[in-house]
């Protein structure tokens, strides 16, 4: 990615995290919503918005349709914030990588809780106080 598209990710970035904190009025947009990353394209033209959503897999959906209708007024709102020639064509898309992490550390704690358990099945002398 271009410096520019960097830093133009950047702005939309911050701009769409102030527009969802302050002044987006729909009720599916207003849960626990992180902007993880944008991506623009090397002409300026795309952006790909990827946000995380916490909840279940209705909640996720409901959010989505969310954002597919706000796509209009997030577009309006960065031509008014931004400077720039042409306001990107927005998609947003689900980021579930903090999820997965959430997954993985608790496999984790498990696979270590059942070690311990076997450690001290095997060997009681050594029990930790």
């Amino acid at each position: 990615m271009t410096r520019r598209a960097e830093r133009v990710s950047t702005l939309i970035r911050q701009e769409i995290c102030e527009l969802l904190l302050e002044h987006v009025n729909d009720p599916r947009l207003n849960g626990l919503i992180s902007v993880t990353e944008v991506s623009t394209s090397p002409d300026l033209k795309n952006a790909r918005i990827y946000v995380s959503v916490m909840g279940d897999e209705k909640t996720v959906k409901e959010t989505m349709k969310g954002f597919r209708a706000a796509t209009g007024y997030f577009r309006k709102e960065l031509s008014h914030r931004l400077r720039l020639r042409y306001v990107p064509e927005l998609s947003f898309e689900i980021d579930d990588s903090i999820q997965r992490g959430a997954r993985i550390l608790n496999i984790i704690e498990q696979v270590s809780e059942e070690d311990e358990e076997q450690d001290s099945q095997r060997h009681p002398e050594h029990k930790q106080t």
